[in-house]
């Protein structure tokens, strides 16, 4: 092992084995010296180990989310994808429940599957995006009716409590 020291990242120390995806999970909250909170949600769209969004279809779902939610949340700071493409960390002023998140995720995941069109999907030329050409709505929207069809969970390992 070398000496190079390493923080632990909380989502390394989760069990992705046992986790239940879809679901939405505060992962935590950090405060500012002005007391300020900044909350971080694990936004599950698949189950970990057994699939993942292609890379297109991923990349579509969030230029989508990050319109949609600002206008269904306050203070979403961002939405970024897990290189492993199975969700996205969601990271936001204050401190919405997951009920608050779940009903956000849920109502721009509705708007994917059924009434986006690629006009509205939001940088998707050369210059307001570095991979322009990775984009594919078809994809997106297939993936937000598998999400929405499973349910999305208020629990990360338990199923039974549905947004």
């Amino acid at each position: 092992m070398s000496d190079i020291e390493l923080a632990e990242v909380e989502s390394f120390a989760l069990d992705h084995t046992k986790v239940k995806a879809p679901y939405v999970r505060k992962i935590g909250v950090e405060h500012g010296p002005k007391g300020d909170a900044i909350s971080n949600y694990d936004i599950r769209l698949v189950q970990p180990n057994h699939g993942e969004i292609p890379t297109a279809g991923l990349h579509t779902i969030e230029h989508t989310m990050a319109g949609l939610l600002r206008t269904r949340i306050d203070g979403l700071i961002d939405f970024s994808p897990f290189g492993c493409r199975t969700g996205f960390h969601m990271i936001l002023w204050g401190e919405p429940t997951p009920e608050v998140v779940a009903a956000a995720i849920k109502s721009s995941l509705e708007d994917i599957a059924e009434k986006v069109t690629w006009e509205d999907v939001p940088g998707t030329e050369a210059v307001s995006c570095g991979n322009y050409r990775d984009h594919s709505l078809h994809s997106a929207r297939e993936w937000a009716k598998v999400v929405l069809e499973q349910g999305i969970s208020l629990d990360a390992f338990d199923r039974s409590k549905l947004a």
